[in-house]
């Protein structure tokens, strides 16, 4: 056991001076995905999540409830710790800033940096911005407000500590440039490089006088320690660095990986690794900044009164549910829209139409050609049998090389291909005409048996991303022994013996309605599509303004996929620069979801968003007709995702 690889992951810590909505459990639960995988595979894990509790914010809102600050965070802390608890949220150590021995540790750290003349004491006068806990210059402010939140600042001045990021800035280039996979993804090591560390950095502040509720500076004790020293040193004091037990420490640092939203990158790929080049100390692996999961109209905040509450979503969908849909809804990395049509959708679809429903099929049939025993599977297979075998049995393959990636929506789109393939081969096969002859009575066992090993592929894979749903398939299949729900169990498709006696259960995902305001009209053949016995008609001549006013962009496809009762329809994730945006669009019967995938198109990259099916479509796929003939517009040469064209 001692021989085992580590693997060392970490969200940030939260502040809790807010309930917690959906966008701040995005992070978690990916973070948790990745440990469980990592877990599966057998990798010795460690996985940290937290709360950072100090700061002038967390004073003023004690003060305003006539509370101690230490009262009002034990209060939230406990909140955020039941929401952990309720989407199964895996981790290792919870910390908080408030420990003792964390505290020690930043005060250790903090005069460690101070004795070798890393940090210094000077007089900060500037703009500071409570609720983002950040100093702003005056060129930095926008309309004299919050670059990052928009909301007011304050003109501060006092006497404060400071750290010299300066002195390690080409230091930090240099080491970013050698080793690209530290920041990730690619767009946000260019963002750090060309707005922050080229151009140049100033030092730190790094102490306040302003207020006490922080970590006391031990050797000027009207100072206490600034929020970025305190709340990214967790990382490492969670491990016991410069504690009596520094055995976790050796152990686990450097981190594999830490997940952030891209709001605080910065933070952590600049000041954070420069911490610890001051501190002589290895580099965490891999910084990966991932998008937001955004409202129509902006990203969810309290003061905008658009927060999603994520336990009032489990409760009415169940935890899975709203673990697949974060998962699975928006490429790791990019921004994603949230919308509660798009979740009751992507269960329907992928829960309850195809999971659910080849679990229900298959366990039905096996119950009532075979009385619920897992019947043998023949030596001979037809094509049909090796297309099924061989796409399950490549699938742990694929989940490893995305999952390492960490591609969550990506893996689980192939997980869900040969769940699509699977209800695909019953059409194909047709077991209830098989059970009409019972000559044919060994092709019908060997097509549950396939159907059944299937199901047990997709459920081992799917354990990091949806916990509890997995043991709910085995009961089904009548898998008891652990043996047969591990990664290692899939090494070679047929492992399951057949005589295990499967039965039927409740439904697993119950379809939802959601009720719609009005029905929509399919208007995408309209818009994209010019049917063919539609008689052409010369349009009217433009000039080179309107046509400047389009925006014509390459996009690469990074998943599509058929859109539910409309024949004509693929839904699209495009990704369009940094930007990954989804469109619909009417070319399903010349293309199939899994052709375009990884192909470049060009789209119109400003036409005003409309809905197709309920589907919110943001752009338009330029394609050639003529007739029943259909072809998309692409570049010859491969293009950067982005690119305009002219």
């Amino acid at each position: 056991m001692g021989n085992k690889k580590t693997y060392y992951i970490t969200t940030p810590i939260y502040y809790p001076s807010d309930k917690l909505h959906i966008g701040h459990s995005y992070t978690t639960v990916a973070a948790d995905a990745a440990a469980r995988f990592k877990r599966q595979q057998g990798y010795d894990v460690m996985f940290l999540t937290g709360t950072d509790e100090h700061g002038q914010k967390i004073q003023r809102k004690a003060e305003e409830k006539g509370i101690t600050p230490k009262q009002f965070v034990d209060e939230v802390v406990a909140d955020i710790r039941e929401l952990w608890k309720l989407l199964d949220i895996s981790n290792d150590i919870f910390i908080r800033t408030t420990d003792k021995q964390h505290e020690e540790v930043v005060q250790k750290i903090f005069k460690k940096l101070y004795d070798q003349g890393d940090i210094y004491k000077s007089e900060y006068e500037g703009w500071y911005c409570t609720p983002c806990e950040s100093f702003w210059t005056e060129r930095q402010l926008v309309d004299r407000k919050c670059p990052d939140c928009g909301r007011e600042v304050e003109l501060t001045k006092e006497e404060s500590y400071f750290f010299k990021l300066s002195k390690y800035q080409d230091r930090l280039i240099q080491y970013i440039e050698d080793n690209p996979d530290f920041i990730q993804p690619q767009s946000r090591q260019n963002e750090m490089l060309n707005n922050f560390l080229r151009p140049g950095l100033d030092d730190l502040c790094v102490s306040r006088t302003s207020f006490k509720w922080g970590v006391p500076v031990t050797f000027d004790e009207k100072h206490v320690v600034y929020v970025w020293i305190d709340a990214l040193s967790n990382y490492i004091s969670a491990l016991g660095y410069l504690s009596e037990d520094d055995s976790n420490f050796k152990k686990y640092w450097p981190a594999d990986v830490h997940l952030v939203g891209k709001e605080i990158v910065r933070f952590h790929t600049i000041i954070w690794p420069i911490m610890l080049m001051a501190l002589d100390l290895p580099l965490p692996k891999q910084v990966f900044g991932h998008g937001w999961l955004i409202l129509e109209g902006g990203k969810m905040s309290k003061s905008k009164g658009n927060v999603v509450d994520p336990v009032i979503l489990a409760e009415k969908y169940g935890v899975d549910p709203i673990r697949y849909f974060l998962l699975r809804e928006v490429p790791f990395g990019s921004d994603g829209v949230y919308s509660e049509e798009a979740l009751v959708n992507r269960l329907n679809a992928d829960l309850a139409n195809d999971l659910g429903n080849l679990l229900s099929r298959t366990v039905t049939m096996v119950e009532k050609y075979f009385d619920g025993v897992l019947p043998v599977s023949e030596d001979v297979l037809e094509p049909v049998d090796q297309d099924l075998r061989k796409l399950a049995g490549d699938l742990p393959k694929k989940a490893e090389d995305l999952m390492d990636k960490l591609l969550f929506s990506n893996a689980l789109a192939e997980i869900f291909k040969v769940i699509g393939r699977a209800n695909k081969y019953i059409d194909e096969t047709m077991p209830w005409a098989l059970a009409k002859d019972e000559s044919k009575k060994g092709r019908l066992g060997t097509v549950l048996y396939n159907l059944t090993e299937t199901l047990r592929y997709a459920a081992v894979l799917l354990t990091p991303f949806m916990p509890n749903t997995p043991a709910k398939i085995f009961a089904q299949l009548g898998i008891v022994d652990e043996k047969y729900t591990t990664l290692e169990s899939l090494e070679s498709f047929g492992t399951l013996p057949a005589g295990i006696k499967l039965k039927r259960g409740d439904i697993i995902f119950p379809r939802v309605e959601f009720e719609k305001e009005a029905a929509l009209e399919e208007i995408a053949p309209k818009a994209e599509v010019k049917k063919a016995e539609q008689k052409e008609e010369s349009k009217p001549e433009i000039t080179i303004d309107d046509f400047a006013k389009i925006d014509f962009r390459v996009a690469k496809v990074i998943s599509c996929e058929k859109v539910e009762k409309a024949d004509k329809l693929l839904k699209l994730q495009l990704e369009v620069g940094d930007e990954i945006r989804q469109v619909v669009s009417g070319i399903a019967k010349t293309y199939k979801p899994e052709d375009l995938v990884g192909k470049y198109v060009v789209v119109v990259a400003n036409l005003k968003p409309v809905k197709l099916r309920g589907i919110e479509s943001k752009g338009m796929i330029l394609a050639a007709s003529n007739g029943e003939l259909l072809s998309i517009v692409a570049p010859i040469a491969e293009m950067p995702s982005g690119s305009e064209v002219r």
